[in-house]
């Protein structure tokens, strides 16, 4: 059942406009770019950090890792604080980490702090996500309109842009200042948002609470412990899982006994289409990952293209995502989106089958076009089935477990494009990725297509208070 919109109790009041309140985009689109802009960034840095401190590759991937570690235990964390002490509190205390983050990683004198400083900065740029979907949940209680289409699209394309930019600018960044201005330029960001969140994001007054920090503790432990997995699955390494299923085990107990749960899992377990949202969201970005992964990397070993070449011949998948967004964002149509996106997802894994190391370049370009299309159609989908789903009460830290299933696709995805390219990345490989993609394709269509709850999915007008 879809929950009914109530006007949030404890919020002061202030002179706002009839409408969305414009002044609250700046800082929601600046803060919620943090964490896109220093995933892709930190693509064009690795080789001179690894230079700069003797590191293999192995070692410096870390510096990858651990923001996909970080953020996704701390996307839910700082989300429920959000939910608990409101969006202005969490948004600058989280952008303030991005500029210490930064600052410690222009000043890094080794890789391993180099690697903590990645950490803290997983951690800081957790909070604007989920800090931006409860002041857009905010507005409509206040206003009595709930139109959020346009609001969520701007942040959907403002990520997706960042993310095809990031490459880019983190490399003329590197030519000018060297590989540390990949994090010196989280200051002028980080000085952005407090400005910002300071000068135009509301004030809440918020009754004390206790933090569930137990259940916390609990969450990302089974959490990490399964992505450590994740990232290097192996035989030998059946003690995390094990570990992850026990705390799993753990925090269940401990979430269903506690008055005020970090994860209500009571509610949770009751709203059949909130879980079914974040099955397809792992679903997808399980497929989008592993395209990105896979055929990036057959493209420069099975094909013989040069890495900038390479990367250009992306771009088609990152301009169809794009242009989906922009032309269909203010349109909620989750189902239709959904079903349209599973299919042309579907037909774009078909199409790598018919990829070869003599195919021209017209087609490599056809098909990252084609697999950009669903990944724009899902994204906006998903990300609207769940403001639409969740407890508005919980809205930040729904948003925030959203993103945390995005990251486990992310992980299992670059496990799955481990195993099918063992030695190199050959066609061989690359067909078998495809069956895999085909089949996480097939099981998000099947997921789509008996859910009539997404049809019942369309704005309604909140009661104001």
């Amino acid at each position: 059942m879809i929950p009914r919109l109530t006007r949030r109790t404890g919020e002061t009041t202030r002179p706002s406009p009839a409408g969305f309140d414009r002044r609250l985009i700046p800082p929601m689109l600046v803060g919620s770019v943090l964490n896109p802009v220093n995933s892709s960034m930190i693509a064009v840095a690795l080789v001179p950090i690894g230079a700069a401190f003797g590191a293999p590759p192995a070692e410096t991937a870390w510096l990858v890792s651990a923001l996909y570690l970080a953020t996704a235990v701390g996307q839910p964390v700082m989300g429920r604080l959000v939910d608990m002490y409101g969006p202005r509190r969490l948004y600058l205390t989280g952008t303030a980490l991005v500029g210490v983050a930064g600052l410690l990683g222009a000043l890094a004198p080794s890789l391993g702090a180099l690697i903590a400083a990645r950490v803290l900065l997983g951690f800081g740029t957790s909070a604007a996500y989920p800090a931006a979907m409860r002041l857009t949940r905010s507005e409509a209680e206040r206003t009595g309109r709930d139109s959020p289409a346009g609001v969520l699209t701007a942040l959907a394309v403002a990520n997706q842009t960042v993310a095809v930019v990031g490459p880019a600018l983190g490399g003329l960044l590197i030519g000018v200042g060297g590989w540390r201005a990949v994090f010196t330029v989280n200051v002028p960001l980080s000085a952005a948002c407090l400005v910002l969140g300071t000068l135009r994001l509301p004030r809440s007054a918020t009754r004390r609470r206790a933090v569930d920090l137990p259940g916390m503790a609990l969450f990302a432990l089974l959490l990490v412990a399964l992505m450590l997995f994740l990232m290097q699955p192996d035989a030998g390494r059946w003690y995390l899982p094990a570990l992850s299923a026990a705390a799993a085990g753990a925090f269940a107990v401990r979430e269903l006994r506690v008055p005020d749960p970090f994860v209500d899992l009571r509610v949770l377990a009751g709203n059949g289409p909130l879980l079914a949202t974040y099955l397809r969201q792992l679903l997808a970005y399980t497929t989008s990952y592993a395209f990105m992964y896979g055929y990036t990397q057959w493209l420069e070993q099975g094909r013989g293209l040069g890495a900038s070449t390479a990367g250009l011949a992306l771009l088609p998948l990152s301009l169809a995502a794009l242009t989906v967004s922009t032309l269909t964002g203010r349109r909620e149509a989750v189902r239709t989106k959904l079903i349209t996106g599973s299919v042309l997802q579907l037909a774009g894994c078909a199409a790598l089958l018919l990829v070869g190391a003599d195919s021209p370049l017209w087609l490599l370009l056809a098909v990252g076009a084609l697999l950009g299309v669903p990944q724009g159609l899902i994204g906006l989908a998903t990300q609207n089935a769940l403001y639409r789903q969740a407890d508005p009460e919980r809205i930040a830290s729904a948003a925030g477990l959203l993103r945390t299933f995005m990251y486990l696709g992310a992980l299992g995805a670059s496990a799955a494009t481990a195993a099918f390219f063992p030695h190199r990345a050959d066609t061989a490989g690359l067909h078998g990725l495809a069956l895999f993609m085909l089949a996480g394709s097939a099981l998000l269509l099947a997921a789509t297509l008996p859910d009539r709850s997404l049809g019942r999915i369309t704005p309604r007008t909140p009661r104001k208070a």
